[in-house]
């Protein structure tokens, strides 16, 4: 099999590794890529848009590729899998009608409702003032959305009706642009997040495993919230109990939801969820692409091959596949960014110290670099995600911190308490 994997950043690069592994992947391409995938072997860079839809087509068609993995949600919703589908290639990632699941809180918002799934109450407005005085009304906290696609950074978790206001103004203001457009505002929810990242042909729906994701930029859940800044799986919260209600409760029904509106859904549905003090999952969000950081911590884990489970969600099969295969132990990833992100950040500082991290026995997934005159340079908010599996979590977070710390690039940032939370109850049950 020839792969293309659409995208640039830490997802993609996993994604590459993790098919390269596959015995029946023969080569992979990466449209445009980044200096990780361009050092893997197998592997070439396209220097072309995500959303050049025609030149993707053509370089697909002439090439001979067997699976078009779409990374990010940005080409997903301009219609990249009905363009591509149309050339009559294969592909994984949902059509521009069911990628609205991301694209649009508010249609997200309004297909849960319909369908019982659980989730937080909502409001959707056009207009600045009416949604000032609705906060005025509800009070704090509250959770601030822009509509659209934002990067993971439309959302505000306003802890004062000041706050909230601000951030309704800021979208309002375009400061999101077309993303901001509409303003979804929703009862904030307590508990622990988890990530639920699923394959699905449309038809039948398997969950991977479960990993809680670290979105503020600061320590303690403090800050703006970011793309992610680090991830670990498998998520002990979710235990197999819950896992069964996730999926009874939220994926089928989200399917058969997306079914009777006669959209034909493949790829992944990610299941951004609050698990209530009382146990309970509520969706904070759908996406309609593999998390990131998240499938960062879950890919090490994976012993079934990756290309065997798309391609089968691609041909409409997945109930054919036998059960996925998991091995042992725990995966951690502390993502490395450069200062400023999520606000204004620098580019192009040289990037020292990747290979030490790896004979620590890390994998270094590359976010945010470019290659330039055979130097390793930043090229993005987040640059690095840095990932170690090992038996338990303290093993891997350890090790991993110790890579982070052979990694060198001017300014770099990282959270210090990527997993305490996990860190502290298996320090606890021993």
């Amino acid at each position: 099999m020839k792969v293309l994997v659409i995208g640039n950043g830490g997802r993609e690069h996993a994604l590459a590794w993790k098919l390269l592994q596959s015995p029946k992947v023969q080569q992979v391409t990466c449209i445009p890529g980044n200096g990780g995938t361009a050092s893997l072997k197998r592997c070439q860079n396209l220097p072309l848009n995500v959303e050049d839809l025609e030149g993707i087509g053509r370089f697909a068609l002439v090439n001979g590729i067997s699976l078009v993995v779409v990374g990010p949600e940005a080409p997903l919703a301009a219609g990249i899998t009905d363009y591509l589908r149309h050339q009559h290639l294969t592909v994984f990632g949902p059509t521009r009608l069911g990628a609205q699941i991301e694209a649009s809180k508010s249609w997200a918002k309004a297909l849960m409702q319909e369908a019982n799934i659980p989730t937080a109450q909502a409001a959707v407005f056009t207009e600045k003032e009416a949604a000032q005085a609705y906060v005025e009304a509800q009070g704090a906290p509250i959770v601030v959305k822009a509509d659209g696609l934002a990067a993971g950074k439309g959302v505000t978790v306003a802890s004062t009706v000041a706050e909230a206001k601000a951030a309704i103004a800021a979208i309002f203001d375009g400061h999101f642009g077309k993303a901001g457009e509409r303003v979804v505002i929703e009862e904030c929810l307590q508990g622990q997040e988890i990530s639920v990242l699923a394959l699905t042909d449309g038809i039948t729906i398997r969950p991977l495993l479960p990993a809680q994701d670290h979105k503020r930029i600061g320590d303690g859940d403090t800050g703006a919230n970011t793309g992610g800044m680090g991830a670990y799986a498998p998520a002990p919260i979710a235990t197999p109990e819950l896992m069964q209600r996730i999926q009874t409760e939220i994926l089928a029904p989200t399917i058969a939801a997306l079914q009777s509106r006669q959209i034909d859904y493949c790829g992944v549905l990610y299941a951004g969820l609050m698990i209530t003090p009382e146990g309970d999952p509520k969706v904070i969000e759908f996406n309609c692409r593999f998390g990131d950081p998240e499938i960062q911590a879950i890919l090490p884990l994976l012993e079934t091959p990756l290309d065997e489970l798309l391609l089968a969600c691609a041909q409409k099969r997945l109930s054919e596949q036998p059960p996925i295969v998991w091995k042992s132990g725990a995966s951690a990833c502390v993502v490395m960014a450069a200062a400023g992100y999520p606000g204004p950040f620098k580019k192009g500082d040289r990037i020292t110290g990747i290979e030490d991290a790896e004979e620590q026995g890390a994998f270094v997934f590359h976010a945010g670099t470019k290659t330039k005159q055979q130097a390793l340079l930043t090229d993005g908010g987040r640059v690095l995600g840095v990932t170690v599996m090992d038996e338990t979590f303290d093993a891997a977070l350890s090790k991993a911190y110790a890579a982070v710390n052979s990694i060198q690039f001017d300014s770099a940032y990282y959270r210090r308490d990527i997993g305490d939370r996990v860190r502290t109850t298996e320090t606890a049950a021993s």
